[in-house]
């Protein structure tokens, strides 16, 4: 003979599982995460979970700088330091190695303008390429130059145009202009052009009206 099992031991009654409480008590209840506070739980390993937010590493993101890092200029010159500058024979072999690339397409083509007759159409021809050939290649000089701070003799010889004050290259405009400024350089029996055998930053009259300096490139 069985017996009704006594008021809250009923196992097919899902509401009498627990003891009676006392009058006005609530039962114990898990305690609240804080709002915003993550419900995924650790995986084992101590790898948090998919979709657990992650922490960025202290200092930024990996590889790069935190933010307001101070930057350093480009090229290996900074503006704060004192570059190496590129002396007067660095700078003369590079400006003697930029005109054999300049003039050698021209001087070629005059040369077979000259020689088929400079009176003929073909003559003329050649000699009208020769100087388009000399324009489009000094244009690209001063391309390279205000774009990258090197010229094909530049990088041959190891330097490097930049702007004083930032030690970046100067862009094409200024690079167009300095080259202008160099006329300067020639005026008074050529002594811009020998100004960086003595002068501190081995500077010419057009780099010191542009504010730029030559330095040798890392």
């Amino acid at each position: 003979m069985s017996y009704p099992p006594p008021p809250g031991q009923d196992p097919n009654n899902p509401y009498a599982q627990q003891p009676p409480q006392p009058y006005g008590q609530q039962p114990p209840q898990q305690p609240q995460q804080p709002y915003g506070y993550p419900q995924q739980p650790a995986q084992p390993g101590g790898q948090p979970a998919y979709g657990y937010p992650q922490q960025p590493p202290q200092g930024g993101i990996p590889g790069q700088p935190a933010y307001g890092y101070p930057q350093q200029a480009a090229y290996g010159y900074n503006p704060g330091m004192q570059p190496a500058y590129a002396n007067w024979l660095y700078r003369v072999g590079a400006t003697l190695l930029d005109g054999l690339i300049v003039g050698a397409p021209y001087g070629i083509l005059a040369a077979i303008g000259a020689g088929i007759g400079p009176e003929t159409a073909a003559g003329v021809i050649f000699a009208l390429l020769g100087f388009l050939a000399l324009i489009g290649l000094g244009l690209w000089m001063i391309y390279q130059e205000g774009t990258t701070g090197q010229t094909p003799g530049k990088k041959i010889v190891g330097t490097r145009l930049l702007g004083e004050a930032t030690g970046q290259p100067i862009g094409f405009g200024m690079a167009f202009a300095r080259r202008l400024a160099h006329i300067l350089d020639s005026l008074p029996c050529y002594l811009g052009w020998l100004w960086p055998l003595w002068d501190d930053k081995k500077q010419t009259f057009a780099d010191k009206i542009c504010s730029t300096v030559v330095v040798r490139s890392q």
